[in-house]
């Protein structure tokens, strides 16, 4: 089994190598890649330094599966050659998420849509993988009607840039820009970069790619992102409305027992969902489960979960997990 991390430097790629690791994924051969500027440099796996070759090299390898963290350019040229040459394509970039032919998989939720001639598979975006995860349970219950969300999002979700520019303004020392605006002591009603709707290009993936993985495109979603100044994940304000009536108690007992879901939910004893207790973590926490009294059949969440790990490494690897018990990867 080759496996190749494509971005395999960069701060979801040294995630991805990491959660290999601690999966136990069956990795004969790593190959990680990276841009030009970053081909000698060394990784660490499983305790040994292992040399970083360019994505060029990375296909003349051919490896069994190709794990991609290196943005939606790279993607776009690289992600066809692998293809062609045999290897399956787990892709975390917004490149292929909205192609019709192209599976968008969270294995919790849509497993089902993989097949083995699948070549290109997308991974969803971070604040769609954790929100998707604790809703669709509900909705094979209740049916979901509309959906409004209002992220509070990990700085990490930008890069290491963001995360940099952050601590640096947090000491008193000059930063390197990322965003509009300071991000320490604030908050930025900004992801991605603004439509002619008024939306940003974050809040249509959460749209777009929620209709997509759950399979109904009759669901209305209201999102609005928020940057924070936040590391450990990404929390999220969830109000759903069903077209069914439900109990709380059967809410938390179907969130409970539904893989990929720790319910945190003990307001008595101060228990909720945070994102320096996600940090690190590869579950989805869900709490502050509670009836919207204002609006009939409506339910509100707290949802949070490591940006970094479920809503990105992770999946990756529980896709090709997925894909290798079904022996599919070559």
């Amino acid at each position: 089994m080759r496996v190749a991390v494509v971005g395999a430097t960069g701060l979801v790629g040294s995630v991805m190598l990491r959660v290999l690791e601690e999966r136990n994924f069956p990795v004969d051969e790593l190959i990680p890649a990276a841009s030009e500027k970053s081909v000698g440099k060394t990784v660490k796996f499983k305790g040994k330094d292992v040399k970083v070759c360019s994505v060029a090299e990375a296909v003349k390898r051919k490896p069994s599966v190709a794990i991609f963290s290196a943005g939606s350019t790279a993607s776009k040229e690289w992600a066809p050659i692998f293809a062609e040459v045999g290897t399956t394509v787990i892709d975390n970039s917004s490149c292929w998420r909205m192609y019709p032919e192209i599976p968008l998989v969270v294995p919790e939720v849509n497993a089902h849509v993989l097949k083995p001639e699948y070549k290109i598979i997308a991974n969803p975006n971070c604040s769609t993988i954790q929100l998707v995860v604790a809703i669709n349970p509900l909705h094979l219950k209740y049916h979901i009607k509309r959906i409004v969300i209002s992220t509070y999002q990990s700085v990490t979700g930008t890069g290491v840039k963001a995360v940099n520019q952050l601590f640096a303004e947090r000491k008193g020392e000059e930063a390197d820009m990322v965003y509009p605006h300071p991000i320490d002591l604030n908050c930025l009603p900004h992801g991605g970069s603004f439509l002619d709707n008024g939306y940003t290009t974050e809040e249509q993936k959460l749209i777009d790619e929620t209709r997509k993985i759950i399979g109904d495109q009759k669901i209305m979603v209201s999102p609005t992102v928020v940057r924070v100044p936040v590391i450990g994940g990404h929390s999220e304000s969830v109000n759903v409305e069903f077209e069914n009536d439900f109990d709380i108690k059967d809410v938390v007992e179907i969130l409970s027992k539904s893989p990929g879901i720790v319910v945190q939910d003990e307001p008595a004893t101060n228990l909720y969902p945070m994102p320096r207790f996600a940090e690190g973590k590869d579950e989805v926490f869900v709490g502050r489960i509670r009836r919207d009294e204002s609006q009939p059949r409506s339910l509100n969440l707290w949802v949070v979960a490591d940006n970094l790990r479920k809503g990105a490494a992770t999946n990756a690897v529980q896709i090709a997990e997925y894909l290798n018990s079904k022996g599919w990867l070559q």
